[in-house]
């Protein structure tokens, strides 16, 4: 298997450090600061991106924001709620407190940064390329999805496989499966997953 993890002889590895979110994860981002009331997210004009920062007074329609000790203003459309850190990692962004584009941006960012590249948003199952390969496409990995809704297991594109085809021996209808990104996204790549998925 090329990539980071190197396929040994034996059993196939536990996929679930790539799929779930662990308990220490959990516990780690419940500890992090947060105040319902001020905790914010602002624009970040050098990279395009978001900061936090908490909310030190609102005037009419300007926000003064305290960023890492800096006090900035920004106007009130800019500034957005932070979700509550228990969202943090969350397997559907449409079950966030808060959906502004920061908060969907930070929930895509800190499940990429722990490796956990599929993420759903309601219908649709988001994967952001790691460039890298994680023993997620194994038999082990397809057996755990066989059969299953997909709210039983972690996101996957085994999960919409699953659905679509389900789909198709419940109705007796066609399904479709859409996959769109950008050059390089990794469409290629989840297609032969889901044939390799049908395949097996």
């Amino acid at each position: 298997m090329p990539g980071h993890i190197k396929k040994t002889s034996g059993p196939d590895p536990d996929p679930s450090p790539w799929l779930c979110v662990s308990h220490e994860l959990k516990e780690k981002n419940k500890a992090k600061p947060y105040d319902p009331k001020k905790s914010v997210w602002v624009p970040n004009k050098a990279d395009g991106g978001y900061l936090e920062g908490l909310l030190e007074e609102k005037d009419g329609n300007k926000c003064k924001v305290n960023i890492a000790g800096e006090v900035k203003v920004f106007k009130e459309d800019q500034v957005c709620q932070v979700n509550p850190p228990k969202f943090d990692c969350s397997d559907d962004m449409a079950g966030l407190t808060y959906l502004g584009d920061a908060c969907v941006l930070w929930n895509s960012v800190i499940r990429y940064v722990n490796q956990l590249i599929y993420t759903y948003s309601g219908l649709f199952c988001i994967a952001i390329n790691p460039y890298k390969r994680f023993p997620i496409y194994t038999l082990r990995t397809m057996e755990m999805y066989v059969g299953k809704r997909r709210n039983e297991c972690p996101p996957h594109i085994f999960a919409i496989a699953e659905g679509a085809y389900q789909g198709m021996m419940n109705t007796g209808n066609n399904q479709s499966i859409l996959i769109t990104g950008e050059s390089g996204a990794g469409k290629t790549e989840n297609t032969k997953k889901v044939i390799s998925y049908f395949a097996t």
